[in-house]
């Protein structure tokens, strides 16, 4: 059976981090990285709807090893995809990558110190077993085979196309078609103003929200950026621009939070000039919750204000009643007339992709477990999961993340550790690891783990608290209990040997 030392899952945004991190910082630990599907970029492989895009800058969402070139600094979905095929090619990361191998089961052993990993591989499904010291997850947080569907009355009777933005048919022909988007989150704000642009628009448009959400405009050229590219060297225009946007998320972040009122004004002033002023703003885009109970979304260069304004798209908030043959039918009473329906309802979350731990005998049950400094489950040994930010840039958090587990592996090293578990207090008093109210994160709370009400099993949602913490905090960390490796086992002869001699 093979043994490697870390086994990667998923060969994604931060999977390819954590590769390069591994490579730099732990040169001598033998690695792969295990992928389900037939191509390396994750989220940005999977998602082929229209418009597909990130919703943060390229400068924190990029890696920090690697500066982001391109002049745009609200990247569309190709393009994310490309950036993570060249970094995995330049350093030579694509050759560890092993496609259609699905990790279905790992199971640890005390005893051995190591990982018992199942997998499936190819079309076929083709069982194989490999070991490892060390799983690293960094497959994300929601389910790759299906997204979030709600069930609604007489959906059967529709005569149109209804499709989930995670199954967009590559067939899908939209062009003069009357096309009704359900939802308001990141994914909604994206599909609207795409479908009602450009040689393949839409007849029309319109995104049916239950809830308002809030919207924020972002330039989608950080002219900033551009500037400092042209003056200075590379790295360093990449490192300022960086800082500058993790700065400014940070304190919008901190506005949002400590002054709501403050941020809700400063969203109507930006929004309202883009919509026209004979908009009904408050109806459409003044939600019930507080800024950032759930998450804030972006549109570039306000782009989906602009669909509004030029009425190439609309805006209903109201209820679903029923589907009938032609289209919605809304507790209101009124009609939306649709040739296309798209279900924009969000994601199913699930840790791990549904994958089944076990250690020594017991099945891990997450929902039991506290998250340490947000990348390891209390009491299991040797395994670590990046976990990005939900206030900021995915990739800013599994960056440091991936720092951290190498400096806990060459404190392993150099002390002949087999093992690392993180270990929770007793008194620690649980809260929800996610302090959102989005639907997603709802129907999940009971299967996700829990976090602490102090570090280091605390999740801050804060850059720089989490850089000092992961990248320059001490490894030996009082809440890690850290063992050597087990003894051999001996045979009774052995044992009568030793014994003689």
């Amino acid at each position: 059976m093979e043994h490697l030392d870390v086994l990667i899952i998923g060969a994604g945004l931060s999977g390819i981090s954590a590769a390069w991190h591994l490579q730099t910082s732990c040169a001598e630990r033998s690695y792969a990285i295990v992928e389900g599907r037939e191509r390396m970029g994750g989220t940005w492989d999977l998602f082929r709807y229209p418009g597909i895009r990130s919703d943060s800058d390229m400068y924190t969402l990029g890696y920090r090893f690697r500066p982001w070139r391109n002049a745009k600094a609200i990247a569309d979905g190709p393009s994310i995809k490309a950036y993570i095929e060249e970094t995995a090619r330049e350093f030579g990361i694509d050759r560890a990558i092993r496609y259609q191998h699905r990790l279905v089961r790992a199971e640890w052993s005390t005893a051995d110190a190591r990982w018992t990993v199942d997998l499936e591989v190819g079309a076929d499904r083709t069982p194989l077993r490999l070991s490892c010291g060390f799983l690293y997850s960094c497959a994300g947080y929601y389910d790759y085979a299906q997204g979030y569907m709600p069930e609604w009355p007489d959906m059967s009777t529709f005569t149109g196309a209804l499709v989930h933005p995670q199954h967009w048919p590559e067939d899908l022909d939209y062009r003069g078609k009357r096309v009704v988007v359900i939802g308001s989150g990141a994914t909604a704000v994206t599909l609207v103003p795409a479908m009602a642009s450009g040689d393949q628009a839409a007849a029309h448009v319109t995104m049916l929200q239950r809830s308002p959400t809030y919207i924020a405009t972002l330039p989608s050229v950080d002219v900033v950026a551009n500037t400092l590219r042209r003056w200075l060297p590379s790295k360093l225009a990449y490192a300022i621009s960086r800082w500058k946007n993790v700065a400014r998320s940070m304190f919008y972040y901190s506005i949002a939070r400590s002054r709501p009122e403050t941020f809700k004004t400063a969203l109507r002033t930006e929004a309202l000039p883009q919509l026209g002023a004979d908009f009904p703003f408050d109806e459409h885009f003044s939600p019930r919750y507080q800024p950032w109970d759930e998450r804030l979304c972006m549109v570039p260069d306000g782009d989906l204000f602009v669909a509004l304004r030029e009425q190439r798209a609309s805006i209903v908030t109201d209820q679903i009643a029923r589907f009938d043959a032609t289209g919605i039918v809304l507790h209101s009473g009124a009609h939306l007339d649709a040739d296309i329906i798209v279900a924009a309802t969000g994601l199913r979350m699930s840790l791990l992709s549904g994958v089944t731990l076990v250690v020594d005998g017991d099945a891990v049950e997450f929902g039991k477990a506290m998250i340490y400094k947000g990348m390891m489950l209390s009491d299991v040994p040797n395994m670590a999961a990046a976990v990005g930010y939900t206030n900021a840039s995915w990739t800013l958090k599994c960056d440091l993340i991936a720092q951290h587990v190498c400096r806990i592996l060459n404190h392993m090293r150099d002390h002949r550790y087999a093992q690392v578990t993180p270990r929770r207090d007793p008194a620690l008093v649980e809260s929800p690891v996610f302090d959102f109210t989005s639907g997603y994160v709802q129907r999940a709370q009971s299967r996700l783990p829990k976090q602490g009400d102090r570090a280091p099993w605390r999740l801050y949602q804060n850059y720089v608290k989490d850089l000092f913490s992961l990248r320059h905090g001490r490894v030996d960390d009082p809440a890690l209990e850290f063992r050597v490796a087990p003894e051999p086992s001996r045979s009774g002869a052995d044992v009568e040997l030793a014994a003689l001699a």
